[in-house]
């Protein structure tokens, strides 16, 4: 049987919190404001509303927020937003960044 110690112990370790990581859009000049605007929607489930506020965001400050993730979900919104981009023939880039 466990002792007190042990269960506590192994509490903390089920509980710690994993580290999160923004995914930011940047800007260019070629990605279309329409196209920003669908991959915010598709990419990130935002509300058009909540996309063009982020694709001005993008345009005005060169870079902006899009969600906050874990690890696996940041790495697979990365891909999803060049891979589409590059199919659409943009240079759209998102990165990762450990908040």
């Amino acid at each position: 049987m466990a002792t007190k110690r042990e269960l506590e112990l192994h509490d903390e370790i089920i509980t710690s919190e994993p580290i999160l990581y923004k995914v930011l859009l940047l800007n260019d000049d070629y990605s279309s404001m329409e196209f920003v605007v669908d991959i915010l929607m598709t990419v990130f489930h935002k509300s058009y509303a909540e996309a063009e506020k982020i694709m001005i965001q993008v345009h005005q400050s060169d870079r902006a927020l899009c969600g906050v993730y874990t690890y696996e979900i940041a790495e697979t919104k990365v891909v999803q937003v060049t891979k589409i981009a590059r199919e659409q023939g943009f240079p759209l880039k998102a990165i990762m960044e450990e908040e």
